[in-house]
């Protein structure tokens, strides 16, 4: 798979790339595997808008996607290779030799007819694109895909369009695993993750081309703070272009917006080896 361009027939046509989309072998979603999938337009339920720039968009259904893989000693069957518009990343549709069907986040080299598996610890099953089983029966360095962070709490890292996280090491009941953006995380050996590299890597490619395709997507316009008056931003005001005017940049309410590090520190900081926001020497 590969992306494209078009003839400068149209402004919105001339700097438009999209994908070929010639892995996708299937149209129309596993009826029986997808749900309503409600708009709130940004707003929570008292109406109130809790985030910006969303609204409008095409209409669309979720899948049922399986990330905690827990079907073990089944084989299954790669029946179709399908678009999903709620994710970044492809999607295999499974058919199980017990007659179940389910979706599955498509790696790079999956095509219909493969065969996948997933199994416990203890259990010899190849390591190919696609099977699932626990980081202690993955050898060193192998790529992997849908990282659990607790056991049996579904896949949660290394998840969109073209992601892969390597196990580095292993230190008694828990596994070094690099992370795409590199950092390394200590997470139990307990943990599943699934053989090889996310598929549609070429996603980052893509260029909208124009405004109205950014409002298919459900994305509505951003006004810069500088354009608006000072009662509504506090980059607003002053006499023409004034920038920031010597200010740091913030939000609409104040808070600085230079890419500080905002993550609480009763989150998992505890099981980070390697940061990534570590200077790497060059």
């Amino acid at each position: 798979m590969g992306v494209k361009k078009h003839k400068p027939t149209t402004p919105g046509r001339r700097f438009y790339i999209a994908l070929s989309n010639d892995d996708i072998t299937k149209d129309k979603p596993e009826k029986s595997l997808t749900r309503i999938k409600k708009r709130n337009g940004g707003r929570n339920n008292t109406g109130k808008l809790t985030v910006r720039h969303r609204g409008g968009g095409h209409k669309r259904r979720l899948r049922d996607v399986d990330f905690k893989r827990v079907r073990d000693g089944v084989e299954g069957k790669v029946a179709a290779i399908e678009y999903d518009p709620n994710r970044s990343s492809r999607i295999a549709l499974i058919h199980y030799e017990n007659g179940i069907k389910s979706y599955i986040i498509a790696t790079k080299n999956m095509k219909v007819g493969d065969r996948i598996m997933s199994a416990g610890e203890g259990a010899e099953i190849d390591i190919a694109e696609g099977n699932a089983l626990p980081l202690s029966e993955i050898p060193l360095g192998t790529y992997i895909h849908n990282v659990e962070m607790r056991p049996g709490g579904g896949g949660k890292l290394a998840r969109s369009a073209g992601m892969y996280a390597q196990i580095m090491a292993k230190e008694g009941k828990m596994a070094h695993v690099r992370l795409p953006s590199g950092e390394v995380r200590l997470i139990s050996i307990k943990c599943r993750a699934t053989i090889g590299q996310v598929g549609n890597e070429d996603h980052s490619h893509i260029s909208i081309g124009k405004a109205g395709r950014k409002r298919w997507l459900g994305i509505r316009p951003t006004v810069r703070g500088t354009v608006m008056n000072p009662c509504d931003h506090p980059h607003g005001g002053g006499e023409g272009r004034n920038k920031t005017a010597g200010r740091h940049p913030v939000s609409p309410w104040g808070v600085p917006a230079k890419g500080g590090r905002r993550r609480k520190k009763s989150k998992s900081n505890k099981a980070i080896v390697t940061s990534r926001h570590k200077k790497r020497r060059r």
